[in-house]
């Protein structure tokens, strides 16, 4: 068993329809901060006793969080309101937001060149809307709204190449932009896989972990675009986190409702951990191994914990 059931946090009940979206955690603070698309809000919940503490208000339809522990920021998607905010976490209740593309959803940080990546999903009926915004985080503007080719899924940044990646549902695609120069695409790896949604990121062995809709998870060499190995997956994946520890790669589905377990090693499937119909959104603790999901039928998280040494007696 690589992932053993601790216990539940419950959420604040579902305002509307929207349940729960990507969460990150700031492993220093021990916070996780969820985004609670239903409630317009972000959730925030203490990974040290596995409790919830507050909601952050005024978000709408925020659709991601992402944290940056250098620079002690929190970032939100806004897909409402067509705005990312910034934040500090001593100061949740002073949240800067900056206009971006239509309908963020994505996000990734250079924190080198203090670059925020925001890829919209965009509008089908306007010509021209699937982008990725390039905010300057120092200034809170706009650098440049850079065209990609379709629908953006989830984006990830690896500092040591300096580079953004991002989903592209159809034409099915890795898209890549240079933080050295972030005012185009700099390059386009092509997936043989119906829809790239959830990203994942190896630094060490500078993989991509692309779980695409149709069943599919792709093992991607990051700097040439090659697909190394592609694996059938439970159904059709959302959130992917990567855990440098244990060598496991976590897949959220929501339908039937599992957390596929992957050992990156030998990228064999070690289990298939049943959470909840309809959640397809998790967040990971990288401090203490663990793993959060989001129940949208219950509004609560169910907290996994990885366990030592299971990488090789699962």
């Amino acid at each position: 068993m690589a992932l053993e059931h601790v216990g539940y946090v419950d959420l604040p009940p579902h305002a509307k329809p929207g349940g729960f979206d990507h969460a990150a955690v700031h492993g220093g603070r021990g916070l996780l901060y969820v985004a609670h698309t239903a409630n317009d809000a972000v959730d925030v919940i203490d990974c040290t006793t596995n409790t919830y503490l507050r909601s952050i208000p005024h978000l709408t339809r925020v659709a991601g969080a992402l944290v940056d522990e250098a620079h002690d920021l929190v970032f939100t998607s806004n897909r409402g309101e067509n705005t990312v905010g910034i934040f500090s976490p001593s100061r949740e209740e002073t949240v800067a937001k900056v206009k971006v593309g239509i309908g963020p959803n994505g996000l990734a940080y250079g924190a080198d060149h203090r670059l925020l990546l925001a890829a919209n999903v965009g509008d089908p009926s306007r010509q021209g809307s699937f982008t990725v915004s390039l905010v300057d985080v120092s200034t809170r503007a706009v650098i440049a709204n850079i065209p990609v080719p379709g629908r953006t899924r989830w984006t990830v940044f690896d500092a040591e190449s300096g580079r953004f990646y991002v989903n592209v549902a159809d034409p099915p695609q890795i898209v890549v932009v240079d933080s050295a120069d972030p005012t185009r695409v700099v390059d386009a790896f092509p997936m043989p896989a119906v829809g790239p949604h959830g990203l994942g990121f190896d630094s060490t062995t500078r993989r991509l972990f692309c779980a695409c809709d149709g069943k599919t998870l792709l093992v991607v060499d990051a700097r040439s675009g090659a697909v190394r190995s592609a694996h059938a997956i439970s159904g059709v994946p959302d959130v992917v986190f990567f855990s440098p520890a244990f060598r496991h790669l976590y897949v959220a589905i929501g339908e039937p409702g599992v957390i596929d377990v992957f050992d990156t090693e030998t990228m064999r499937l070690l289990e298939s951990v049943p959470t909840e119909r309809g959640a397809h959104t998790i967040g990971f603790d990288a401090v203490r191994n663990t793993v959060y999901a989001f129940l949208p039928d219950t509004h609560r998280a169910g907290v996994y914990r990885d366990q030592p040494g299971s990488r090789r007696t699962a």
